[in-house]
């Protein structure tokens, strides 16, 4: 019998497992296509206000994005440009680009509870984090695996711990928790409303909530993204940040 069994593995084969590496490289794969175009409402509440910027977005991979504000009218034109690991900032009330040096990269991104970085993504959890299975979780009746990401030593990242939540099907990130370096949970992220965006199923909107900052959260909805569009490097270049529509 045993034997038997032996020779039926070597005919059929068996599936290797996924590693937790795979897992997030297909996630990563599914949201970015090899290019895109997207629109957005990023809405940043706070105790006492609430704000709501319309950004329009474009990415080639994840070595080049622009990100271009339209309104409100104080922001309209400001315009985030990725190049590999340099960022620039066109702002038009003052005509100027300035570069954002990386240590710019944890601040928050337009006062909202986004930072440079998770606009921008400079950092890669790809390349900056070990990545390791440990468990599964339901989220909104979808199996996910539960993943946790740490850093590298080398590595110039702010969270001491990731742990994010990878749809078993579709591969789709439905949330993250970030944790300092002594173990604390800092923020939450979760995703709901999935929508087909062509013939991509995706969540539409994404929360973040910081943990201790009781009544702040930032909430980002997609309303549109076109995958795998027609652009080239020479579109995302400092001169275009000033024409961008």
């Amino acid at each position: 019998m045993k034997k038997l069994l032996y020779i039926l593995l070597i005919i059929f084969g068996s599936s290797p497992a996924q590693s937790a590496y795979d897992i997030i490289k297909s996630a990563d794969d599914h949201i970015q296509g090899i290019s895109n175009r997207a629109e957005m409402t990023i809405e940043i509440q706070r105790p006492k206000w609430t704000r709501t910027m319309e950004i329009k977005a474009w990415a080639l991979g994840s070595e080049y994005s622009f990100i271009l504000i339209q309104a409100p009218s104080r922001d309209k034109g400001s315009v985030f440009l990725k190049r590999d690991k340099e960022i620039w900032n066109w702002q038009p009330k003052i005509e100027k680009v300035i570069k954002l040096p990386p240590s710019m990269m944890m601040q928050s991104w337009m006062g909202s509870d986004l930072t440079n970085d998770d606009l921008v993504k400079e950092s890669s959890i790809l390349n900056d984090y070990t990545h390791l299975i440990v468990g599964d979780t339901t989220i909104l009746d979808r199996v996910c695996y539960t993943i946790e990401l740490t850093p590298k030593p080398e590595a110039a990242v702010v969270w001491g711990l990731i742990k994010t939540f990878i749809d078993k099907k579709e591969y789709l990130q439905m949330g993250s928790d970030f944790y300092d370096e002594d173990g604390y949970l800092i923020t939450k992220m979760e995703a709901s409303d999935l929508t087909y965006f062509g013939d991509k199923l995706l969540p539409a909107t994404m929360v973040m909530t910081p943990i201790e900052e009781e009544g702040n959260k930032t909430t980002l909805h997609y309303k549109s993204i076109e995958f795998d569009i027609e652009i080239e490097e020479s579109f995302f270049t400092k001169q275009n940040m000033k024409r961008l529509r």
